[in-house]
């Protein structure tokens, strides 16, 4: 079964700013809880994102077992959007749309995850029991850096 997860965050800065943060996959491990032992180990020539782009990882999702993560990214709009799409790592589906809307406060981000785990049933019991739990952990550990690095008052 495909789950959804969508968040949004007002961001005090300006469009130039966020999309340099976002785009750049080097500021990931930067707003990923450290116990998931987070590493891209692609190595950017400049942090301009491009479709095609494929993006490698490391993480410890679960009891600390390290897992390969490649993501490619299949849609890129200047300063507004992109999407990566994981090719291989522990989802069945893991597609994150990363969305830009420039606002008087600044820019409003929003993220839709659309995400399947493998294994049919026994995966949707995983979800259940812990994989939605922690998937919600990560997206919150996320907000609380980013409130403290764009929204500090």
């Amino acid at each position: 079964m495909i789950h959804r997860l969508f968040r949004e965050q007002q961001l005090n800065c300006d469009i130039d700013t966020a999309w340099k943060f976002f785009s750049s996959a080097d500021n990931l491990s930067r707003i990923t809880p450290e116990d998931m032992k987070f590493v891209v180990l692609t190595k950017m020539q400049n942090d301009e994102i491009y479709e095609g782009m494929i993006i490698d990882y490391h993480v410890s999702p679960l009891l600390g077992i390290k897992m390969n993560w490649r993501t490619k990214i299949r849609q890129v709009s200047f300063q507004k959007s992109f999407t990566d799409f994981q090719q291989k790592g522990p989802y069945k589906l893991w597609n994150h749309f990363h969305e830009f809307i420039l606002n008087e406060e600044g820019v409003l981000m929003r993220d839709t995850v659309d995400y399947e785990l493998p294994f049919g049933f026994l995966g949707e019991i995983a979800h259940s029991l812990f994989v939605k739990k922690k998937i919600e952990h990560i997206f919150r550990y996320r907000y609380e850096i980013l409130e403290q690095m764009f929204n500090k008052k």
